[in-house]
């Protein structure tokens, strides 16, 4: 897992960018996850035509990214304003992401991005793109944490820029997966949503335990691996 503090030569600073730019850009949108979202999405919007998912799935995603970038911008604020620190936020944020990834692996949304109530209100409601599908389903305290934790990383100015576009990247993936919901449903099949969503939680659950370990290192607990 990439250390912004090990990275001291020059030359080495291109590969530096590609691994923390990758674990922002995977760390983000297996959090979102907007495939996972699909069958609440559809469900939400059953009856609906397709130009009214399309905009509800715009709301849903400009949320999204309005929302996690407005965390990453006031990240160190809110370090500082709290009292928190790196490391405590690291080990949370891998308990947090931990459950998640626990409820991926059995192909369902954890109670953490969406629970029952939240669904069936959306269901109920005349337009749902920004209040419960933009938040919490799509950003929710998964995401959030993760892009804290980013956040709190980042050493250089590259490196916000890297969460930035991240989250940005992740939105517009969001908008075409939901946006084309009907059609991304038949493509891959229940099975298939499934399948990609347990792969998902796998690494998820491998980033949660990396988080903490990163957390009980920079404590002194353990010694660096």
């Amino acid at each position: 897992m990439f250390n912004p503090h090990a990275v001291s030569l020059s030359g080495l600073e291109h590969s530096a960018y590609v691994q923390f730019s990758v674990l922002a850009l995977s760390s983000i949108f297996f959090l979102v996850d907007p495939f996972a979202a699909l069958p609440t999405f559809l469900a939400v919007t059953a009856g609906a035509d397709a130009a009214r998912r399309r905009k509800m799935a715009w709301k849903a995603s400009v949320t999204a990214l309005v929302v996690l970038s407005a965390f990453a911008v006031a990240g160190q604020y809110i370090f500082k304003m709290f009292g928190i620190t790196l490391p405590a936020f690291e080990i949370a944020g891998g308990i947090i992401l931990l459950l998640i990834g626990l409820d991926m692996l059995e192909a369902k949304r954890s109670p953490t991005q969406e629970s029952t109530e939240e669904t069936t209100e959306a269901a109920q409601k005349e337009d749902a793109g920004i209040v419960p599908l933009g938040i919490p389903m799509l950003a929710g305290p998964g995401s959030i944490t993760s892009v804290m934790v980013l956040v709190g990383q980042a050493q250089t100015r590259w490196q916000m820029v890297a969460i930035l576009v991240s989250i940005f990247i992740t939105a517009m993936i969001c908008y075409l997966v939901l946006g084309n919901s009907d059609r991304v449903a038949r493509a891959m099949g229940e099975t298939g949503v499934r399948i990609l969503v347990r792969i998902m939680g796998l690494l998820l659950v491998a980033l949660a335990v990396q988080y903490f370990v990163n957390g009980m290192v920079d404590l002194g607990v353990i010694n660096k691996p």
